[in-house]
């Protein structure tokens, strides 16, 4: 476990040292496709578990609910 620490204590320190825009795109590089896969991954369980959402095959819950006319002349 000390291995992993001090390997671990190693990267802190060079990536602490490193410019600012070499830090900037490893974090991009890592943290961007964790953010989409998490998303990815939240949006499918949400249309999965929810009742309310209708899943993704449910035509009902993606037609619009129909506006009432209004104005002069509405009612007839």
């Amino acid at each position: 476990m000390q291995g992993i620490s001090d390997w671990w204590n190693d990267v802190e320190l060079w990536l602490s040292s490193a410019p600012f825009v070499l830090q900037f795109a490893l974090v991009m590089a890592v943290l961007l496709p964790l953010c989409v896969v998490a998303a990815w991954l939240i949006d499918w369980v949400f249309d999965r578990t929810s009742p309310r959402s209708g899943g993704a095959g449910d035509e009902a819950a993606a037609a619009p609910a129909p506006v009432p006319p209004v104005g002069p002349g509405a009612d007839s």
